[in-house]
């Protein structure tokens, strides 16, 4: 094995359906069984998975990106395989798409108490599926177009509570005309969203109660105004049945 390919002879014998068939067989049985299972087991619980119905790939990992406009593109690549590129379907499930260090549940809720719109946008496009039914033919790519912006929020004692990448996504299909691909268009924003918490000072406390407490004496003027009013109807139409 060299680099993960197994290295075999060149294949001299017949060319009928049962010789080809006897010889793959030889080949896989000299496979490690680990390789074989290394697919299916679910490492968080120790538990199988079963085999999926119809083929695809899992792809996993990280990229460091620089703070330019760029592009993350999947696609079909091999040096010693033909692709049917109208065969080809690039139909995928995200299941998770962030950037930046991965914020943990736990601050997320603590910031939410006092921020509740923060993480409106944060890993938007987790959990979605972007299907191709075949109802466009053949050659479709399908793009993201992903808007990435840094927020901060910082305590008033200069502490940093948090720092997370929020993104707007926008995804569309379009035919491509060599091999189609999953294409994620990333642009990071130069501007950033600043959060700081501010005390707020004790003259604002003494407006706050004035403004209180002369609302409390102007509803109490139109009430005693309403009042005062009425009675003095009642009594005008009192004198008025005594005569």
């Amino acid at each position: 094995m060299i680099h993960g390919h197994h290295e075999h002879e060149s294949y001299y014998g017949d060319r009928d359906t049962e010789s080809l068939v006897k010889t793959m067989e030889t080949l896989v049985a000299s496979l490690p069984t680990g390789s074989q299972h290394l697919a299916l087991e679910d490492k968080s619980n120790g538990t199988k998975r079963p085999a999926p119905s119809t083929g695809g790939c899992r792809v996993e990992g990280y990229v460091r990106v620089k703070k330019v406009p760029g592009s993350l593109v999947v696609s079909a690549r091999s040096d010693a395989h033909s692709f049917d590129a109208s065969q080809m379907n690039m139909s995928h499930v995200i299941n998770h798409l962030s950037f930046g260090k991965k914020v943990t549940p736990r601050a997320m809720i603590d910031v939410k108490h006092w921020i509740p719109y923060l993480g409106i946008n944060h890993d938007r496009l987790n959990g979605r599926s972007f299907v191709n039914t075949r109802d466009l033919e053949g050659n479709v790519t399908i793009e993201h177009y992903i808007q990435v912006v840094k927020t901060e929020v910082i305590t008033r004692k200069g502490y940093k509570l948090i720092e997370e990448y929020e993104y707007t996504a926008h995804s569309s299909v379009a035919h491509s005309v060599n091999i189609p691909v999953a294409r994620f268009h990333l642009e990071l924003s130069p501007m950033q969203v600043l959060i700081t918490e501010n005390q707020k000072s004790f003259s604002h406390f003494i407006t706050n109660v004035c403004a209180i407490i002369g609302g409390v004496f102007t509803v109490a003027g139109i009430l005693d105004s309403i009042l005062h009013n009425t009675i003095k109807a009642m009594k005008k139409i009192e004198i008025g049945k005594n005569f």
